[in-house]
């Protein structure tokens, strides 16, 4: 690996994001917090400045064309941290310490939504501007995004773009790197500007519906009200969230050819997209049953709040329409159910995704087929194509690293924190980027609360989740670092 590709790419992200971060400063004109401006321009002039320094020290390298996997996939991990360091410094100049403004940042940056914040009442609009700003960059990909805006890495985004891509599989839109991600940023772009108008139509305030649906399409979950969208009390607001987060943990790319390849069946033909639906409906009737039998809502409201957490959990949107933590026990069930499910690939959901839930029902079905009949060939198809081994076996170890660090997380965190309760939906909530779980750190709780152990392990969750792994585990194998130490 050569530092000098290392240290000129991060360098370039740090310089773009530093740009990226005096957008804030807008809200602050417009809603005349003037003097919430200063931090703004402070954490803009590090972040720019740190990445020059790094640019510096690559030679101011320009081509990175030959870029290779694990320089790539060690660019696409530091990104994620360093974004989340100059992202969090905001937070420092408004009391938080500097652990709480690291998790806050990276549950920002990560679309996760964990929040350590205890009253809202104290903080500027220009702050929870920031929050859902950094949710509706990350939700995207902060790869993704400079792929399709820095020249530089119109070849090279290649080997970026697909280790932090959500997903087992490479999916293309168009036949260069830099127009898929720009075909992405398109629909994502367009699907927020279109909620915030909705919003805004259906009577919620303009700063809001901005702030919501910034952090609505990211499936990230902050809102600027401290009661969620329950705050609003508007069930067609409640209506339009729940429909603009099922978009979110869509797959953007059959998205794109709805719309712009005017291919209206492409989602339909995606086997993946069914299984989405289907997860949705049956646990949202079954949800809607429980409500009814066990927590008394009449039929529409349980119909309403039903589908609405569903989708919010599956899409890890981590939005709230009512304290799901004071339900039963058995619609907490189902709710945590979808929480090990996930969204689409190539969505802004994180979780362990639909399409490798439906490849490891397979596997598991050709297995016990197998059984019966040892000598048949059983290939697995996905959309009426077989699914190349290298794929299971990636999808397979995926999950088994996924589930280990799991249960490692879960023990850890319940020894710390003494409660099963925090361990386990905690670290489910954090390693698949949902953000709130039940109980005090439900969706009307806080994570702010727990020990500086458990918030350091989340924020490890929360960076490994959103990468799903991959640059995590191939950073565990010492080759890796062999090949590091050489120029």
């Amino acid at each position: 690996m050569r530092l000098i590709y290392i240290f000129s790419a991060l360098g370039l992200i740090m310089v773009a994001f530093g740009a990226i971060m005096l957008l804030p400063i807008v809200v602050a004109l417009l809603e005349s917090e003037y003097s919430t401006i200063l931090p703004f321009v402070v954490a803009s002039f590090i972040s720019m400045g740190c990445g020059l320094l790094l640019q510096k020290l690559g030679g101011f390298n320009r081509n990175f064309d030959k870029l290779q996997r694990n320089e790539g996939l060690l660019i696409v991990c530091l990104s994620w941290v360093v974004s989340a360091a100059m992202g969090a410094i905001p937070y420092l100049f408004f009391g938080l310490s500097p652990l709480d403004a690291y998790f806050e940042a990276v549950s920002g940056i990560t679309t996760t939504g964990a929040t350590i914040l205890l009253d809202f009442s104290q903080y500027p609009k220009i702050f929870f501007f920031w929050r859902s700003l950094t949710q509706w960059l990350g939700g995207m990909g902060i790869i993704v995004l400079f792929v399709a805006i820095l020249p530089q890495f119109a070849v090279a985004g290649r080997q970026m773009f697909f280790a932090e891509a959500p997903g087992p599989t490479e999916e293309k839109v168009t036949p260069r790197i830099t127009h898929t991600a720009k075909a992405l940023w398109l629909v994502y772009l367009a699907l927020t500007l279109l909620e915030i108008a909705c919003l805004a139509f259906a009577g919620m305030p303009l700063y809001d519906a901005v702030c919501n649906s910034l952090s609505t399409m990211a499936a990230g979950g902050f809102s600027p009200h401290p009661q969620s969208i329950m705050g609003y009390g508007n069930n067609t607001i409640t209506w339009i969230v729940t429909i603009f987060m099922f978009f979110a943990g869509s797959n953007f790319a059959l998205q794109y050819r709805v719309v712009a390849q005017k291919r209206p069946l492409a989602l339909l033909n995606s086997e993946e997209f069914r299984g989405y639906v289907k997860i949705i409906v049956i646990s949202g009737v079954i949800l809607t049953a429980l409500l009814m039998s066990k927590d008394l809502l009449h039929v529409g409201d349980a119909v309403r709040e039903s589908l609405f957490q569903i989708v919010s959990i599956i899409t890890t949107a981590g939005f709230s329409s009512t304290d799901f933590a004071l339900w039963s026990v058995s619609a907490q069930t189902v709710l945590f159910a979808v929480m090990l499910v996930g969204g689409c690939a190539g969505s802004a959901g994180g979780g362990v995704k639909v399409i490798r839930v439906l490849l490891g029902l397979k596997y598991l079905r050709r297995e016990i087929v197998q059984i019966v009949h040892p000598k048949a060939v059983l290939p697995i198809k996905v959309d009426r194509k077989t699914v190349q081994d290298d794929i299971l076996r990636q999808v397979l170890g995926f999950l088994l690293f996924y589930f280990t660090l799991m249960t490692l997380s879960s023990l850890l965190v319940t020894a710390i924190e003494g409660n099963v309760s925090i361990g386990l939906v905690g670290t489910a909530a954090t390693i698949g980027n949902i953000g709130p779980g039940f109980g005090e750190i439900g969706p009307m709780g806080t994570f702010g609360n727990l020990t500086s152990a458990t918030k350091t392990i989340f924020i490890v969750n929360m960076v490994v989740g959103r990468l799903e792994l991959i640059p995590f585990l191939a950073m565990l194998h010492p080759d890796f670092w062999n090949f590091a130490r050489k120029q």
